[in-house]
């Protein structure tokens, strides 16, 4: 489900997920995707080189809908 836009980044949260995984994002932009953990807001994988700061500004912008939504999708 895409929850945001910012510029060339969609975040989306999957409606499925595993229940050991902890409550994250998944950001899509150009061919790659990483994905932000929601508790303390580190990147579960590498960002690509000049990504970091771009995708850090962006997910600011949206991580208290981001939260309501993943909490609402996923009740826990």
């Amino acid at each position: 489900m895409i929850i945001a836009r910012e510029g060339k980044y969609t975040f989306i949260i999957h409606t499925r997920e595993l229940a050991y995984e902890p409550p994250h994002v998944h950001i899509k932009f150009d061919d790659d995707q990483v994905r932000i953990e929601l508790n303390g807001g580190n990147f579960m994988e590498t960002p690509p080189s000049g990504e970091r700061s771009d995708i850090c500004s962006a997910y600011a912008k949206h991580v208290i809908t981001i939260r309501q939504q993943w909490d609402s999708i996923h009740k826990r």
